[in-house]
């Protein structure tokens, strides 16, 4: 593992094959497609940034890279990815093997270009508040306390607007500190740029405004029956920033930032009907097609994706309530404009208050908010792009590179990303086109291909710059030669759990578990060790081996069982899975369980039920949540006050310690995690039980002694891995 994770810290890109099959039918056999996993403003150490513009290839635009063969004498350089031959431009006549530009050196695979001839000036960053009042007076404070906080955050030279909603739709005029005034608009329908310019006509452009207009945020005074939700037109205010923010910044960085807290229930995007009789929408409703509003609501923010991808902006939201708000219906506009989405139960939750002020805050964890990027990719030519899954959105610029299957955002060979930080990560899925491999493949000049990206955005200082990533993997004949060396579980697992979100979104009666398993059965019978129909004589090279207990746990997840989460929550998982790296990906299909005891320090263990002890501490880290579970003898040792007491410091420090690395855990993470502390056989242990592999459950003979005993009829990994051999040898 450690050398992926090597290549990773160089360039950013993780892939589940990294020995690539030479033709198109040894791809397929391979089951998990060839993709990449691509963070394109990841941290690289001594990344070099270059003072001038880059050299590119005249026929296919790629830009000159280490791969890039270089005739010293005759000044010539050829494209590895066209074999077009270029001449060096006059200020590179210096060039020989001893006095080589950056872009050429071979561990310099990754660079960045600045230029500010090509780039223009630094352009301030936007940021638009669209602030929900229809909440209960107590909320509505926690909110303004934190966006006060916000506010004094902000870069100097930012531009603020602020718009509040209710029943209508409020933009305030900033800068007028004695009389605030503001433009009304109506929340049944949608405001298009023309109406908003004859009603407004003005645009200040005053730099931050001091924080008097959130001091005075209302609860929305409409009255509302006791038997009515509230009215609150959340379409309406996002449509209405949308096109205040197009008709003001065109094309420079801006980000719209919604805070809701309730399901919006007037004008357009509206998800539920005022009468408190109709419930909102369950996964079952969506699957009968009984939620008349969801696909209305969903077209209607498919229109506001386009129109700010159009213009270059983000949509982030924070929704804050217990009922749902609608994140399900808002998700293609935030995934296509690569917003952030943060959801917890109260605006006075840390989850909420903690990563609003992580995004703003500068530390070693800062989010790093970089606007307007657009990517580029550029392969070697039997690779096709069949599209992307993540925070971005397609450009419809087709190109030879683009493949006839589509997978998420394809068609295409570049991509729009409104938004982008140091974490986001996107999911690339390739094709290749070659027919057959033998013949080809022989020529030993040809066995190394070639990926370049290319990453145009406005950093957070305000400049443009431009990534270039260029990378090399090799080809080989028959894919039985494929998984010797090169195979990525975890970014094959972290691909697969991508690809099961996207097919049940996209696809009607998809069946993910019977597609989960399949794919698992056919990886297995291609790669495992095995004599035909003897399940005993099965076994997996180390290579592969954790691979079916990562498909075991995604099956689990909340990614693919979507019971007992609301259509929002599942949106939410989903759009956070798709923005994140491999690492994290991992943690969230299979958390990760340590365990603290007095016999020894804090130590890894397996995720199963027999972990479970009374005189154990485990810290639980699933991504979402962080849990502490005390065992039965700890929690009763600290309801007695041992730790208070002189003798007991061990114990003191043995309950202070998983403490400690959640709080690490925590200060790292984006979204910030919930953090639960609970005990043995207490109410909130559900958190830990229901992520454990029930190797002990209540009808097993095999009880363990000071353990746990889970109640569920779901199969262990035991049995799981028991039907697998036995389907694997067929």
């Amino acid at each position: 593992m450690s050398e992926f994770l090597d290549l990773e810290a160089q360039d950013g890109i993780r892939m589940p094959w990294n020995v690539i099959p030479g033709s198109r039918e040894d791809a397929l056999s391979c089951v998990v497609p060839i993709s990449a996993i691509y963070t394109p403003l990841k941290q690289v150490p001594d990344i070099p940034v270059l003072p001038y513009s880059p050299l590119r290839c005249r026929m296919c635009r790629s830009i000159l890279n280490p791969f890039s063969i270089v005739d010293y004498v005759a000044k010539i350089w050829v494209c590895p990815f066209c074999f077009q031959r270029n001449h060096f431009p006059q200020h590179y006549s210096s060039i020989s093997e001893s006095n080589l530009p950056a872009e050429l050196f071979p561990q310099y695979t990754t660079v960045e270009y600045i230029s500010t001839a090509e780039t223009g000036p630094a352009v301030p960053p936007v940021f638009m508040f669209v602030v929900d009042t229809c909440m209960i007076e107590e909320e509505i404070g926690y909110l303004k306390s934190a966006l006060a906080q916000v506010v004094e955050l902000l870069p100097d030279n930012s531009l603020v607007g602020f718009i509040t909603f209710g029943t209508y739709v409020q933009v305030h005029e900033l800068g007028f500190g004695l009389l605030p005034k503001s433009y009304v608009f109506k929340g049944t329908k949608e405001v298009t740029k023309d109406e908003m310019l004859d009603q407004m006509c003005f645009f200040a452009g005053k730099k931050k405004p001091t924080t008097g207009v959130i001091e005075e945020l209302q609860k929305d005074p409409w009255p509302v029956p006791a038997d009515q939700r509230a009215s609150r037109c959340t379409g309406a205010a996002l449509s209405v920033a949308a096109s205040l923010l197009g008709v003001c910044v065109p094309g420079s960085g801006a980000r719209i930032m919604a805070f809701v807290g309730g399901p919006s229930t007037e004008g357009p995007g509206s998800i539920v009907s005022k009468s408190l009789l109709e419930p909102i929408r369950s996964h079952k409703d969506l699957d009968k097609d009984s939620a008349p509003l969801y696909d209305k609501a969903v077209k209607f923010y498919d229109q506001i994706a386009k129109q700010l991808v159009h213009q270059g902006h983000v949509l982030d939201v924070f929704a804050c309530a217990v009922d749902q708000v609608g994140v399900a219906e808002m998700k293609v506009a935030i995934e296509k404009t690569g917003g952030i989405v943060v959801l917890a139960e109260s605006f006075g939750h840390s989850v909420f208050k903690d990563s609003l002020l992580r995004i703003f805050q500068s530390s070693d964890n800062d989010l790093g908010l970089s606007f307007n990027g657009i990517l580029e990719i550029n392969c070697s030519k039997d690779v096709k792009i069949q599209g992307i899954i993540g925070p971005c959105a397609s450009l419809e610029k087709k190109s030879p590179l683009s493949s006839d299957t589509v997978i998420g955002q394809g068609n295409t060979s570049a991509w729009k990303m409104c938004g982008l930080d140091k974490k986001t990560s996107l999911c690339l899925v390739y094709d290749i086109a070659k027919k057959d491999g033998s013949n080809t493949i022989g020529q030993a000049a040809s066995n190394q291909f070639y990926f370049q990206f290319l990453t145009y955005y406005q950093h957070h200082e305000g400049q443009m710059r431009l990534r270039a990533t260029t990378i090399s993997r090799r080809w080989v004949s028959g894919s039985d030669s494929v998984q010797a060396s090169g195979f990525d579980q975890e970014a094959a697992a972290a691909v697969m759990a991508r690809l099961v979100s996207f097919k049940m979104e996209t696809e009607a009666d998809f069946d993910p578990i019977r597609w989960l398993d399949r794919a698992l059965i056919r990886l297995c019978s291609k790669f495992g060790d095995y004599q035909k129909e003897t399940p005993s004589s099965f076994s997996l090279s180390p290579r592969i081996s954790i691979f079916p207990q990562f498909i075991f746990n995604l099956r689990r997840s909340q990614f693919v069982q979507v019971f007992n989460n609301s259509p929002d929550e599942t949106a939410y998982f989903r759009m956070v899975l798709d923005r994140e790296d491999v690492t994290n990906a991992v943690v969230m299909i299979q958390p990760s369980l340590i365990s603290y005891s007095f016999q020894s320090g804090p130590e890894p263990v397996l995720l199963d039920v027999t972990a479970i002890a009374a005189d154990k501490i485990l810290l639980l880290d699933s991504y979402f949540t962080v849990v502490i579970f005390h065992g039965i003898t700890i929690a009763q040792w600290r309801n007695a006050g041992y730790q208070d007491q002189q003798d007991h410091k061990v114990f003191a420090q043995l309950l202070k310690s998983p403490h400690e690395e959640a709080d690490t855990i925590i200060r790292e993470r984006f979204p910030v995690p919930r953090l639960v502390v609970c005990d043995q056989y207490g109410s909130q242990a559900r958190f830990l039980l229901a992520k454990l592999n029930p190797s002990v459950t209540y009808n097993s003979d095999n009880s363990s002694h000071g353990g746990d005993v889970i109640f569920t009829d779901d199969v262990s990994f035991q049995v799981f891995m028991d039907h697998l051999m036995r389907l694997a040898v067929q």
